[in-house]
């Protein structure tokens, strides 16, 4: 996620609110890191959707304490997806104190922000940049779902044997409602045929989502299939010729993450669409051989149900306002889009 060829993709296609620098750390005249910052601006987005009690108040409340973020990470990402050094040559407590430089120079040279925010760091990282930068508020919202494929998977099937019986049977009812639906992976000619059809599936669901930071831009799976290739893949489900759904992976090493999707919300119901495509995601990795599949941090208890564990990650915010920042353990948590749900444990 720090390659060239992603890099591409943000530069062609960010969000409209969003604009994406990138930063690399030098020793002498050898790069031994990258980073990657974002910064948001929300004067024109809602970030609380219609369908979110007190939507109006809350995004008030949003655009006063923050116009705009400056973000060192990837906020179209699930992951500790923001740098990488070269461990031979810095340790990690020099990587912290050159992560704040880079901080400090983007707020001097390019746009001091009223929030900063060092975005989804795994646990034994975020213990040390905490012990490092103690003037941030440490804050989790949402854990990030990953689903350690076993082994001994050598097929769906093999998944399949190792859920219980309730979600055994979960899953086979889910798949005979598929029954009809054309399912097939989307080459580049296909995502441009299909861009305005997939973008308003993507909309369907963005947009009935409780907290939304960014709307993608309109060419975005189409510059992500034309830079990342192979590494991109676009799997569309057709009804009657009619594209109904599709879902988005990218591959990364031995990992499948997870990407956006989207579905015709009358489709979604009939035919369990999303559940389907959760399935599809399993299957797809477990043919391939890889190691996890790195779900993200939505729609967490249906995760749940195809084996998906939750990882607890962490984030790190500070804002201009000192007043503000001392309080940002009460103000943090008004706006947080954080949601109760069940685990559900689904192996025998």
């Amino acid at each position: 996620m720090l390659s060239g060829e992603y890099f591409k993709v943000l530069e062609t296609s960010a969000p409209e609110n969003m604009q994406c620098f990138f930063i690399g750390f030098f020793k002498q005249e050898q790069l031994i890191g990258g980073a990657l910052v974002q910064y948001l601006d929300f004067m024109k987005h809602e970030t609380f959707q219609k369908n979110e009690v007190w939507h109006d108040l809350k995004n008030r409340i949003a655009r006063t304490f923050s116009r705009d973020i400056m973000i060192l990470g990837n906020n179209m990402l699930t992951g500790q997806n923001g740098f990488y050094f070269d461990l031979s040559e810095i340790t990690v407590d020099e990587i912290i104190r050159m992560l704040d430089k880079a901080v400090r120079y983007m707020q001097k040279e390019v746009r001091k922000t009223s929030l900063i925010i060092y975005k989804d760091y795994r646990p034994a990282f975020a213990d040390l940049f905490q012990k490092h930068r103690p003037g941030y508020f440490r804050f989790s919202v949402q854990p990030n779902m990953i689903l350690n494929l076993r082994e001994h998977w050598k097929s769906f099937e093999d998944y399949l044997g190792d859920l219980s019986t309730k979600y055994r049977s979960r899953a086979r009812t889910a798949r005979k409602k598929l029954a009809g639906t054309e399912k097939r992976e989307m080459h580049a000619g296909d995502i441009k045929k299909y861009a305005k059809e997939i973008n308003l599936l993507y909309h369907h669901v963005a947009e009935n989502a409780v907290f939304n930071t960014f709307f993608l831009a309109e060419n975005h799976f189409v510059s992500m299939k034309e830079n990342l290739g192979e590494n991109f893949k676009v799997v569309g489900y057709f009804s009657e010729g009619l594209l109904v759904g599709f879902f988005t992976l990218i591959i990364n090493g031995c990992d499948i993450d997870t990407y956006f999707l989207g579905y015709d919300r009358t489709c979604q119901k009939e035919k369990q669409l999303y559940l389907n495509m959760l399935l599809d995601m399993v299957e797809f990795s477990i043919s391939h051989r890889y190691q996890r599949i790195i779900f993200g941090r939505t729609a967490l208890e249906i995760k749940s149900t195809v084996g998906a564990e939750p990882v607890e990650i962490s984030g790190f915010i500070r804002h201009s306002n000192s007043l503000v920042n001392l309080l940002m353990k009460y103000v943090f948590p008004s706006v947080s889009p954080r949601t109760e749900w069940i685990r559900r444990k689904p192996f025998k």
